[in-house]
């Protein structure tokens, strides 16, 4: 029997979660130059408009069609999101319609490649970025969605391999989503190349306010994605809402205190990254941990993910937006640590961990699903990304790139500078204002 209430909460969960790309925007686009920042925001966007159409043709399908065999990848009995069962799915009490499942499975999918888009702004052709969201949903997301979420007996009798197979926990995308785009991210990194100019000119963050924005709709946001992933209104909900504040809390301290000690000063960008980190991090266990779970994950995850910013200048790749050291490691992190802090005590569905006595056993199926996500991810991102270079391009010209490529793209500018410039005393006001922008935490070397 249908739960009116569950359906409700399931309902709303998707639209906070697809709040979240409009806020990851405004999170990324406050980070680069004021010169791209259109671009970077329509990069975000059009996930919104390219994935919908292929969840509805085929993705929704190939997630969580019944598998086709070796729990890789589901049929096709669901294209055009017909052929879906009239009967509520889920477990009672908490039946909700399939299509509202889909729906909020559908917010997951849309946001994932626009977490990609960090790593690559500021040189990106914004066609080839749509081919790539095309190419990538299909061959990665799709398909690794089916292995993560596609529980048996759900919506189709079999599922994916790492839900049911391995017996992984990720209560809402740790590694579907965020170990799966962070992969990409670096793979994308690479193959595009750094900015001009990088790392002597990292570039610097146009809008602090921007990207606080962005961060509080992501958190605000996140609410939905995890406390959604319930698919009810219910006791894991509960728990999943409340270690997502406490880890997210936890990360923005971690991080702002390696930054005092490390650079002498807590920034806004800090705090900001800090709580997206926690965020990543406690995605895959906020419904099998406990709160110090939660507390510990996000000290961790904030800190961590705080030093491992510097590891594009060491390692030479231009992950401009750190896609890499907040989403791969905070995945990374928040997926492995089940293995330590996952409990039964709230939670029957979840595992006992090495700190409550479950041995090593859960830890180490936590470390192969991270892996196969994160080496699938990164190999077959790798091999789309060169085709497209190779073909069609990638990337702007470098007149484009030095000039900016809102122009170039989309024949648009983010902010209207003519009146100043036109007036000389207006003019050294501006130049003194945007030479003295501070630094990105995750741009300083």
């Amino acid at each position: 029997m249908l739960n009116a209430g569950s359906t409700a909460w399931v309902l709303v969960s998707a639209a906070l979660v697809m709040l979240m790309t409009p806020g990851l925007a405004f999170f990324y686009g406050g980070m680069v130059r004021s010169k791209s920042v259109l671009n970077m925001l329509m990069m975000n966007f059009m996930c919104l408009a390219i994935v919908s159409v292929l969840w509805c043709l085929y993705g929704f399908s190939l997630a969580f069609g019944n598998d086709l065999g070796g729990g890789l990848l589901g049929g096709f009995e669901y294209v055009g999101l017909g052929g879906l069962p009239t009967d509520p799915i889920g477990t009672d009490p908490d039946k909700i319609p399939i299509l509202a499942f889909a729906m909020f499975q559908l917010m997951f999918a849309i946001i994932t490649p626009a977490l990609i888009s960090g790593a690559v702004p500021e040189r990106t052709k914004f066609w080839s970025w749509g081919i790539f969201v095309v190419l990538w949903s299909t061959i990665v997301y799709f398909p690794v969605a089916h292995w993560v979420f596609a529980f048996d007996g759900t919506t189709a009798e079999t599922g994916g391999w790492i839900a049911n197979t391995l017996g992984a926990l990720d209560f809402a995308g740790g590694t579907a989503v965020h170990i799966n785009a962070g992969a990409a991210g670096l793979a994308l990194a690479i193959v595009l190349g750094k900015r001009r100019g990088w790392p002597r000119d990292p570039g610097r963050p146009h809008s602090l306010p921007f990207v606080l924005l962005g961060a509080s709709l992501l958190w605000f946001g996140w609410y939905g994605f995890n406390a959604g992933s319930a698919l009810g209104a219910n006791q894991n909900a509960a728990i999943a809402f409340t270690t997502t504040t406490l880890a997210t809390a936890a990360a923005v301290i971690g991080w702002l205190v390696v930054e005092q000690l490390r650079d002498g000063k807590p920034t806004t960008l800090g705090a900001a990254s800090g709580a997206v980190a926690g965020l990543v991090a406690i995605t895959p266990a906020c419904a099998f941990v406990n709160p110090i779970g939660g507390l510990a994950i996000g000290v961790i995850a904030g800190a961590v993910c705080a030093l491992c910013v510097s590891l594009k200048f060491r390692l030479g790749f231009d992950d401009s937006l750190d896609v890499v050291a907040v989403h791969l490691v905070g995945g990374l992190i928040g997926t492995i640590l089940i293995g330590f802090f996952g409990t039964t005590s709230l939670n029957e569905a979840s595992a006992d961990g090495l700190f409550y006595g479950g041995g090593f056993g859960q830890l180490g199926i936590q470390v192969v699903a991270a892996l196969a996500v994160l080496v699938y991810s990164f190999v077959v991102t790798a091999i789309i990304a060169l085709v497209i270079k190779v073909t069609i391009g990638f990337r702007v010209s470098d007149e484009d790139e030095s000039t900016g490529i809102d122009e170039s793209q989309h024949a648009e500018s983010s902010y209207d500078y003519s009146g100043l410039r036109s007036s000389g005393g207006h003019s050294s006001i501006l130049d003194a204002a945007t030479s003295k922008v501070p630094a990105s935490a995750g741009q300083e070397g």
